[in-house]
């Protein structure tokens, strides 16, 4: 049957208990000493919370795919299978600040002797080390999304201390998918956009990304991303509208980071539409902050990719306007204006901005696949879909020309 009951951590804290009642029902109450709140939408309070399914901020990482499996597969005639033991086998190291431990044990611990990141990227058989780390580190990997990744320490050469990351390998419909995220993640941090530090494996077989929920002293930061925030599901991750995510960021987003917060998310879906990245769903946003009551900011882009290189028809994961399509130019802008309150000069220098990088990017992808020919079809075709991409954007003159007329546009100083 599995665990029934949960300790829930904040910074080695007990919080509270989360216990799975009768009918599927959820109830999670603070304890008496708790002294931080599990989720922006969870204030510290008397009576508990209960909902019919596990609570969203708690659902947000359990693992989904391969890493899912190969968790149920280690864990399922020890503890069981199910929501509960999930949290219980990983509750030592997820994204965000929440731990979990079984019922009567103390806080849990991550206690991983870090890896060396040089090792990682040169290592030659990619898919042999991601195999050894996925049966190392799956049952100490609390962190959400089907393409198949870990959580694990590593250093830097020369350096003794170890900071978090996650590693992503692939599965057999998506081939090349660290060379297709690098890409898309470099175009996003030529843009200007905030990026977590980032590597390709040599040999293209591993994208590697420092985890942003980390603070300078490697202390743990709060995230939660917008199925959290709207109180949704995992299961409901498409649901969503980019005009409720706006909304959701206005009431979350402390004052003084709002303004930011705006045009990084703006900046990201035009950056999306332009590399068509199908996969911009409710969890590949969100929030992070240093614990409930201190400064909330919007969460470093992450997680972009060219899908149509694999999904041929593939569309925007959100809806604009009640429609999912690859929008015109006029329609982002509009959206800017009248949710996120842009100026129209703004938003026609980050749709610029975004251009340039993606253009400038994809001249990096001949001489990729001259090294890499097996990422050949897969690069031809983000290369065909990013020019399709700014195409609908610009569709009058040469992407190139219009670029560089457009950057002449007033430039904002300070805008990321």
């Amino acid at each position: 049957m599995g665990p029934k009951s949960l300790n829930i951590w904040v910074d080695n804290v007990k919080s509270g208990i989360l216990e799975q009642q009768l009918r599927q029902r959820y109830v999670f109450a603070y304890d008496s000493n708790a002294r931080d709140a599990v989720s922006l939408t969870m204030p510290i309070r008397l009576g508990g919370w209960v909902t019919p399914e596990l609570h969203p901020v708690f659902q947000m990482n359990i693992p989904e795919g391969a890493l899912l499996e190969a968790i149920r597969r280690a864990i399922a005639k020890i503890i069981g299978a199910g929501d509960i033991a999930i949290l219980a086998a990983t509750g030592g190291n997820q994204i965000g600040r929440n731990r979990f431990s079984m019922s009567g044990e103390g806080a849990p611990s991550a206690g991983c002797v870090p890896e060396s990141l040089d090792e990682l990227l040169t290592y030659p058989d990619t898919e042999e080390l991601f195999n050894e780390l996925l049966g190392r580190y799956a049952i100490r990997s609390g962190i959400s999304g089907v393409q198949p990744k870990v959580l694990l320490e590593a250093h830097q050469r020369g350096t003794l201390a170890g900071h978090g990351y996650i590693v992503k390998s692939w599965g057999a419909d998506s081939p090349c998918l660290a060379a297709n995220e690098f890409f898309c993640m470099t175009a996003a941090k030529k843009a200007g956009l905030n990026v977590p530090d980032f590597y390709l494996a040599e040999n293209g077989g591993l994208f590697i990304m420092r985890r942003f929920d980390r603070g300078p002293n490697g202390e743990a930061m709060g995230f939660e991303d917008m199925c959290s925030l709207q109180a949704l599901s995992t299961s409901q991750k498409y649901d969503g509208t980019y005009e409720r995510v706006a909304k959701t960021l206005k009431n979350f987003i402390s004052g003084e980071h709002v303004p930011a917060a705006k045009r990084q998310f703006f900046a990201t879906l035009v950056l999306s539409s332009m590399v068509q990245n199908g996969d911009a769903h409710l969890k590949n946003f969100g929030v992070i902050y240093p614990d409930p009551g201190g400064p909330v900011s919007l969460a470093p882009v992450f997680d972009v990719v060219t899908t149509t290189a694999y999904i041929k028809n593939d569309v925007p994961a959100l809806a604009i306007d009640g429609r999912k399509k690859w929008w015109p130019r006029k329609i982002l802008e509009r959206y800017a204006m009248a949710h996120l309150s842009l100026p129209p000069g703004e938003v026609k220098e980050i749709v610029s901005r975004m251009a340039d990088a993606v253009m400038d990017t994809r001249q990096a992808i001949p001489s990729y696949i001259a090294e890499h020919p097996e990422f050949k079809d897969v690069g031809e075709r983000m290369m065909d879909c990013w020019a399709t991409g700014v195409h609908l954007f610009f569709p009058d003159i040469g992407a190139c020309q219009r670029i560089r007329a457009e950057a002449k546009i007033q430039k904002f100083e300070g805008r990321f």
